[in-house]
């Protein structure tokens, strides 16, 4: 089957599910867009250039800067790990395109980006959609779930391009003292889950000491494979991960590598799995975080900014890890929008809350196991920038926290 035959035989405005996050193939999306007068463009954390024009409805459970303040922006609230559910019941895929290896021995690898594509593309062929792989000599090989049977694959559509790898991340001299207070909280033997970013790469950064570190987390990139380098890591555990973002030494380096396992999301993120590993910390960030200890992590003056993710998945695992930690690791003022971090309460909707503990360059607000009074003075007086908290203190009182 050729690719115009298997968009021709596709319903009205269909659903179609793309590789999402920095690998999202590009040349199959435009000759679908030309060939479609209207569907519907499922991407997770979708990037710029994604077709926004009438007759599109961009779809998602966790918003990118591509669907960002799109008026035809359509989110759907989720944790991570309920996404690949809702695409067998209120997400039905119609087509699904992955952006792949060239098959060898009758497999292709999804290589970086797994994720929630295995789910998809099972529901697709469970009612009869179409799977596209876009080929791409240049994504590395990998193993675990993101090996699938080439007879799983309807259309193979030839485009051979670089790959998008992450700028260096700088770390500024707050976001290190946030990672040096987070990282002297981890000890030899613990899991780790941690994003990209200049509070989390600080925080991988300060444990080139450790030992023995195990890593089974939603994403990861140059701050991992730094501690691999030095042998922080427990040589007889894979790495676990289900997409991946990086230089290029990095994506040479998973390339046919054993160490690394790919896991699809409803594995990664179950927080009944993420509670085995020992240990488990989980470093996530927060645009505000209020003295009842709830964090808004997704909105701005009530627009989606980004969405639940895996925070809350991690979160919930962690705590319910054997010696777990879940932190929320931010600095204590916002730089662009010049106002504090530390509120009162939050005035948007609420992301997570009942964290181990809040991290800033001001220094750690233990939260988990304190009564609500003293998690209000432990972030007032640990986290909170200096210039509001006499505010804070006054609104403490306000709300009946002091």
């Amino acid at each position: 089957m050729d690719l115009a035959a298997a968009l021709s035989a596709l319903p009205a405005n269909p659903r179609i599910v793309v590789t999402g996050n920095h690998v999202t193939p590009w040349h199959t999306v435009g000759l679908i867009d030309g060939a479609l007068d209207a569907y519907r463009l499922w991407a997770l954390n979708g990037q710029h250039g994604l077709p926004d024009r009438d007759g599109v409805t961009l779809e998602t459970c966790f918003v990118g800067p591509g669907q960002r303040r799109s008026p035809r922006l359509s989110y759907v609230p989720s944790r991570l790990s309920m996404v690949p559910t809702l695409f067998g019941t209120a997400l039905p895929p119609d087509a699904v395109v992955l952006h792949t290896t060239r098959p060898r021995d009758g497999r292709i690898s999804l290589g970086v980006e797994v994720n929630v594509l295995p789910a998809a593309l099972e529901a697709a062929r469970r009612r009869g959609g179409v799977v596209i792989a876009q080929v791409n000599d240049q994504m590395p090989w990998t193993n675990g779930d993101s090996v699938i049977d080439l007879d799983m694959v309807d259309v193979l559509v030839e485009a051979d391009a670089p790959l998008p790898t992450a700028p260096t991340t700088v770390i500024d001299d707050h976001s290190a003292r946030i990672g040096e207070l987070v990282a002297a909280r981890v000890g030899d033997g613990a899991t780790l889950q941690a994003g990209i970013g200049a509070v989390p790469d600080a925080t991988l950064h300060g444990l080139t000491s450790r030992s023995g570190l195990r890593v089974w987390t939603e994403m990861f990139s140059d701050s991992i494979f730094a501690l691999e380098k030095v042998g922080a890591l427990d040589r007889n555990v894979p790495i676990s991960a289900s997409f991946l973002f990086g230089s290029p030494e990095l994506i040479a380096w998973v390339h046919d590598n054993e160490r690394v396992e790919m896991v699809r999301t409803e594995v990664t993120n179950s927080p009944a799995r993420i509670a085995r590993n020992p240990h488990m910390v989980s470093v996530n960030t927060a645009l505000q975080v209020d003295l009842f200890g709830q964090a808004n992590a997704s909105r701005i003056n009530a627009r989606i900014h980004s969405g639940f993710g895996g925070q809350t998945d991690f979160f919930v695992g962690a705590m319910h890890s054997d010696g777990g930690q879940a932190f929320i690791a931010m600095k204590s003022w916002h730089p662009k929008a010049d106002c504090s971090t530390i509120v009162p309460l939050v005035d948007e909707p609420v992301t997570s809350f009942q964290m181990t503990a809040v991290v800033t360059e001001q220094g750690v607000a233990e939260l988990y196991g304190r009564d609500q009074k003293e998690q209000a003075r432990q972030l007032i007086e640990h986290a909170a920038h200096p210039q509001v908290r006499e505010e804070l203190r006054e609104e403490a009182v306000a709300l009946g926290l002091a």
